[in-house]
């Protein structure tokens, strides 16, 4: 039996891939399964190819497979520009509407069903139901019971009327017996039984938005774009339930301008936005660094420049985030890598924020964001809210007659107490002007020497808790580095590589600002080679690392732009054509 599986779905955009998709990867999720379900889709409203690619197994992967098992076709198109994915004795399922054929190049032994989905669809109440014929068909191939999506159905349609449930219900096992009626079996589709459990499937972005009502945001800000609005909708429908809102803003100017606003009024609040969003966001991002307010940014990368590829991959705003805005300010810069670190990232952003009274970013990729991932329950114990240093009204009271209260004090560690408005005795004047210990502009030079200390010391030089992590073999020949989403190929491929016998390392970065220099360059030490792998043109990571002087004899960087994720094999192809230091 099968330990996992590797299933696709395709057709026009408006067909309901989407929602296929999200059935057959839910249910399964919902038997126990692990899910990684990895959308490509067009950046047109309607028309143009789009797929799922769903990747079923008895264990947690943070990667979409290699290959193909399992290519379910509403159309041609979906045949010609994914059958090349399909593993020898792979299977297609096209609707019989449009007379499927494979291509010439298809692997040998595959298997192509032509079943009339839509036509199945239409005699058990409507075409659109066609989906659900292609989850049945798919059911028999893989051995599994056609009510194997029933309580997903229940779940989508059993608000709406008992009816519609039933009608899905019919489709599906129509679906089903038209497959068993191929008199085919397919013994080797059949997949191990899972162990229970009862993990969440989610997407990267619904798992920031869900860690920033946990952390305590009751205020959202913000502009819709792809691919960062799923954070947005999610808050719209959860803030107010715990009392707080999303404002859709003319802009992304005006949204992180209001974040800054409700910061300071002592809202937790954050907006999010995608790479030309960001851009907008410069200006106001450096009026919170010179006023200190903390503010939270998602930033989902997609492909650039501007309008680029909205609906594809990249990682290329690493400079952006990292020195992005006029003038120099500091920000912290966190990269989680799946969508259970997207929850834990989001509650840190918001203490980091406040601690240290900076902006801190929360820098995602496409795959983070949208591909739907199996993720444990999270640990709401770990959950730990941090406001920094606030004054209190004892301090407070202790300001002389005729004096203010010194909001940006020079201070050690470049941090001072912050009040919010209507705080007695917390009076103070807040300004984009350099300005003094009170608030009040002053451009003098003495004392813009001194502010620009206090703002840049606040963690210079200093390394965040679980900024790297580590992998594989403590002194290994090639040490693989990679940074977001990235981590489930390269960890995949580690795991390869070792079981051929090379000694492999993987190190990820989590977070980019501060830099983590001292433990990745302790990592390098231990290497013979290094390898940075990341989904961008130029290299940024690995200029950023070379920027902040970390160094190695054979230090050299793979890359990958072409809008969509790193597979485990790529990584593995690349590793051992250039394994040359450690065969000298």
């Amino acid at each position: 039996m099968l330990q996992e599986l590797s299933w696709k779905v395709g057709g026009q955009q408006g067909e309901g891939i989407d929602s296929t998709g999200k059935t057959f990867a839910t249910s399964l999720n919902r038997m126990g399964y692990y899910i990684y379900s990895y959308r490509h889709f067009s950046s047109r409203i309607k028309g143009g190819h789009t797929n799922d690619k769903v990747r079923v197994s008895t264990t947690q992967k943070h990667s979409s497979a290699d290959y193909l098992d399992i290519l379910v076709a509403f159309d041609q198109e979906t045949i010609d520009l994914n059958a090349y994915e399909l593993r020898k004795g792979g299977v297609v399922i096209g609707d019989a509407k449009f007379n499927p054929v494979l291509p010439e190049n298809t692997a040998g032994d595959v298997l192509l069903f032509a079943i009339p989905f839509t036509k199945i669809a239409e005699q058990n109440g409507a075409a659109i139901m066609k989906n659900m014929v292609a989850l049945g068909a798919t059911a028999f191939v893989m051995g599994l019971s056609p009510d194997f999506c029933t309580p997903v159905l229940q779940s989508l349609f059993g608000r709406k009327s008992q009816k519609i449930v039933e009608q899905n219900q019919a489709a599906v096992l129509a679906g089903y017996e038209a497959m068993k009626a191929q008199n085919v079996s397919f013994p080797d589709f059949a997949l191990a039984p899972p162990t229970p459990s009862d993990h969440l499937l989610m997407i990267g972005n619904d798992a920031v938005a869900f860690g920033a009502i946990a952390a305590g945001v009751r205020v959202m800000p913000a502009y819709p774009i792809t691919p960062a609005s799923d954070v947005m909708e999610y808050l719209i429908k959860k803030l107010p339930k715990v009392g707080g809102v999303v404002v859709q803003t003319e802009d992304e100017i005006a949204a992180l301008n209001m974040t800054i606003g409700a910061s300071y009024a002592g809202a937790r609040t954050l907006t999010a936005t995608s790479g030309p969003g960001f851009s907008l966001m410069m200006e106001a991002l450096g009026l919170a660094g010179m006023t200190e307010q903390p503010v939270v940014i998602v930033d989902t990368q997609r492909g650039g420049p501007s309008t680029g590829l909205p609906t594809k991959h990249e990682q290329s705003d690493m400079y952006q985030a990292m020195f992005g805005t006029h003038g120099e300010i500091q920000k912290i810069v966190l990269t989680p890598a799946t969508a259970e670190e997207c929850f834990y990232a989001a509650v840190n952003a918001f203490n980091y924020a406040e601690i240290y009274q900076c902006p801190v970013i929360i820098m995602t990729d496409l795959a983070l964001s949208l591909a739907s991932q199996s993720v444990e329950k999270f640990s709401l114990d770990q959950v730990k809210i941090d406001r920094g240093l606030l004054a209190t009204q004892e301090q407070l009271a202790q300001i002389g007659p005729g004096q203010l209260f010194k909001r940006f004090e020079r201070t050690e560690n470049g941090v001072s107490p912050r009040v919010f408005p209507g705080q007695k005795g917390g009076i103070h004047h807040v300004t984009g002007v350099e300005h003094n210990e009170i608030g009040r502009p002053d451009e003098g030079t003495a004392n813009h020497v001194q502010m620009m200390k206090k703002r840049l010391n606040k963690f210079e030089g200093s390394e965040l808790p679980n900024s790297t992590s580590y992998e594989g073999d403590q002194h290994p020949d090639v040490l693989l580095i990679g940074v977001g989403s990235s981590i489930g190929p390269i960890s995949e491929a580690t795991v390869r590589l070792r079981k051929h016998g090379v000694r492999v390392g993987h190190a990820h970065v989590h977070v980019i600002s501060p830099f983590p220099v001292a433990s990745l360059q302790s990592y390098m030490d231990r290497a013979k080679q290094v390898i940075v792998f990341e989904s961008n043109a130029t290299g940024q990571l690995y200029h950023l690392m070379q920027f902040f002087g970390l160094k190695h004899s054979e230090f050299s960087s793979q890359l990958k732009f072409d809008g969509t994720p790193f597979l485990p094999k790529e990584i593995e192809a690349h590793v051992k054509g250039s394994m040359i230091a450690w065969q000298r």
